[in-house]
């Protein structure tokens, strides 16, 4: 176990009640499928990671987290470079934590002291004072809202294919007819399929794919109209709309972060 270098180096029980996890990973890495003992919080201060829990998919990108009770299998791939913060929780503390995967919205004050602990690259809280942030820590990861901009998978032999090609190439312009032509199959039985597999339908998939692809073009400083060109937007006022549909503000304005004041 110790060898496995996502685990602490401890085989069965972490080091402290919250550890944490400060590391920096390269793109094109991949870590297999495993489970712990403990709870995990999942978060990339910059990048994004991508995330297969029990079979469902998640991206983590700065704005959100993934959460992963004790015990559940899960594996990662990164595609680009990602600063990795993130908290192992005792499972006796994970009794009033979400007792299923999910993606959760981040305070300020959690990314805060998360951002504090990796910038003095604290991993196990020993002195008083580490130990109350940690405390704060969990009350805060206790109200974290769920958020729904978690990108479902599918492993149907038909779905997952479209799926990937969609996932390299966010801004396709294929219709979902022009899906269902290329795989032979009727568009009603293509819709059909994506509704049962993915909970959603194809559009509003590909809509959310697009807003997490957006997530890190924007981190990297891109323009909002070259975002929304690569993404297959004719304008950039459509892509403004769509991102704030789903992300609650504008491009910019998540760029800006929370506390910037509004344009006038």
């Amino acid at each position: 176990m110790a060898s496995n270098p996502h685990h602490p180096p401890v085989a069965d029980a972490l080091p402290y009640e919250i550890y944490f996890r400060i590391e920096t990973y390269a793109r094109a890495r991949h870590f297999g499928s495993e489970s712990h003992p403990w709870g995990q919080l999942n978060y990339c201060a910059s990048g994004v990671m991508e995330l297969k829990v029990a079979g469902q998919r998640y991206l983590s990108p700065p704005q959100y987290a993934v959460w992963i009770p004790p015990g559940t299998p899960h594996e990662a791939t990164i595609r680009q470079n990602v600063a990795y913060h993130s908290a192992y929780i005792d499972a006796a503390l994970c009794a009033t934590l979400p007792a299923r995967h999910c993606a959760l919205e981040l305070s300020p004050l959690l990314k805060a002291i998360l951002a504090d602990f990796a910038g003095r690259r604290v991993t196990t809280p020993a002195s008083p004072a580490d130990r109350r942030l940690a405390q704060v820590l969990l009350d805060q990861l206790r109200l974290a809202p769920p958020s729904s901009n978690y990108l479902p998978g599918s492993e149907d032999p038909v779905l997952a294919p479209l799926l990937e090609a969609l996932r390299r190439q966010p801004g396709c312009p294929r219709t979902l007819a022009d899906w269902a032509a290329q795989l032979h199959l009727t568009e009603r039985t293509l819709a059909r399929r994506c509704q049962r597999e993915l909970g959603m339908s194809f559009g509003a998939w590909r809509q959310r794919q697009r807003y997490l692809a957006a997530l890190p073009l924007l981190e990297q400083g891109q323009t909002v109209q070259a975002v929304a060109l690569s993404l297959g937007y004719s304008t950039a006022s459509a892509f403004i709309a769509m991102f704030r549909r789903h992300g609650g503000a504008t491009p910019d304005r998540l760029r800006r972060g929370p506390q910037a004041p509004s344009a006038h």
